[in-house]
């Protein structure tokens, strides 16, 4: 190991034993016959605060001295490390502030409010995470608290690796763990414990498309702050990785994949509506690394680390529609129907196939209905049916944009 500090994730183990569950690891059939391989999941979800977050925010509370403790703690959180440290503080009876942004959805409010039982205070703040951040600290160095890292701290790595503890009890022989990484801490704390148990294990961590931080930090050969970042996947959406995580992950972690949003939210449904499974988008981002390492998997044992499963089910419609852009079956266009009588009548009679819906249709320009530039949108059953669709619009006339392709224009419209 790169660092100087000693983990003992067995000792953690012991620690959380009677706070944290010991989740199950899953043999699934579907995807195991669709990947030729055993694949398991490992079910963080069904975790007290459906995520693995609890491990390492207990971990690093229970080990804070007495004359430290007295103050309180302090995060800073829109999501799963705020349930954790909260719950912390209702079972080691510490006081807690937790900072949010002001734009926190109430759900993850309220169900953080839940976890605490009294013993913490949320306070709404910024218009950013960075802002909110940014008070948080100020708050905690002005009251002299401890605060309470997501992810850049030793204690919280190796509460996080305790992942790995369970993966080795529950399927000694595991060939191929797959694992999210955002800013770090689970994959850093859980591929140390497993490439010191079990050497030859091969370690995949996957990031968000859109987030690509640890990958970044490995091509700059440092964690470097990202200018953007995509916030979709909110759980692994991160700037910057931590200082701490990274060098561990660049030592243990054998390959890193990136995954596109639209790929996560196809994983999403599938789970859904074929295992029963509600996983937030972080917690798919394993099982939707699968088609990318078929070939790496074939006839192996795999764990993929469904890591939470906070899902707020008023995502679920964007989620849907980010799967079907993806998956190209949903298609946007602007169209400008021909100057003559029957045309949108025509459109529909002869430009549709006979299993495309049109799942969107407005005109424009209010100056202009029924004879100006009309947003069309067209969901196909089949990806294959696109070029026939294309086709017969300039066929019979239509003027189009075809608004996938245009990325500015379709955040403009859409």
């Amino acid at each position: 190991m790169t660092t100087t500090y000693t983990f003992d994730f067995l000792a953690a183990a012991e620690r959380l034993k009677d706070t944290v569950l010991h989740t199950p690891l899953e043999f699934n059939e579907r995807l195991s016959e669709k990947y030729q391989a055993e694949i398991y999941l490992k079910r963080e979800d069904k975790q007290v605060v459906r995520s693995y977050k609890l491990r390492g925010a207990y971990n690093m509370m229970s080990q804070i001295p007495a004359d430290q403790i007295q103050n309180g703690v302090v995060c800073a959180s829109a999501g799963n490390h705020a349930q954790g440290v909260a719950y912390s503080c209702k079972k080691l009876k510490i006081k807690g502030t937790i900072f949010m942004p002001e734009i926190t959805p109430k759900q993850k409010v309220s169900q953080t409010t839940l976890f605490g039982n009294g013993w913490i205070d949320i306070v709404l703040v910024g218009d950013t995470f960075d802002d909110c951040l940014a008070e948080a600290l100020r708050f905690t160095e002005k009251n002299k608290m401890t605060f309470v890292p997501p992810f850049d701290h030793y204690h919280v790595i190796e509460g996080q690796g305790t992942v790995g503890v369970e993966i080795l009890e529950d399927l000694p022989d595991t060939e191929v763990v797959i694992m999210p990484i955002g800013g770090g801490g689970l994959a850093s704390g859980t591929g140390t414990y497993l490439k010191e148990t079990k050497s030859n294990i091969l370690l995949i961590g996957v990031e968000p498309e859109g987030a690509p931080s640890m990958d970044a930090a490995f091509k700059a050969g440092r964690p470097i702050k990202l200018d953007q970042i995509n916030r979709f996947i909110d759980g692994a959406a991160v700037k910057a990785v931590g200082l701490l995580t990274y060098p561990i992950c660049r030592e243990v972690l054998d390959e890193i994949m990136l995954i596109p949003e639209g790929k996560v939210c196809t994983s999403i449904l599938k789970l859904y509506n074929e295992d029963a499974i509600v996983a937030e988008p972080a917690g798919a981002l394993a099982v939707a690394s699968l088609d990318l390492c078929a070939a790496q998997i074939k006839g192996k044992k795999v764990v993929c680390i469904v890591s939470g499963g906070n899902n707020d089910i008023e995502r679920m419609q964007e989620i849907k529609e980010k799967s079907l852009l993806f998956e190209g079956l949903k298609h946007y266009f602007i169209v400008r129907f021909p100057q003559r009588p029957g045309a949108l009548k025509l459109f529909v009679n002869e430009v549709l196939g006979p299993h495309d819906d049109i799942t969107r249709f407005e005109f424009i320009k209010k100056t202009e209905r029924e004879s100006g530039p009309a947003l069309v949108g067209i969901e196909l059953k089949d990806r294959e049916d696109y070029e026939g669709l294309v086709n017969r619009m300039k066929t019979f006339k239509f003027d189009i944009i075809e608004l996938n392709q245009d990325q500015t224009l379709f955040e403009y419209l859409v």
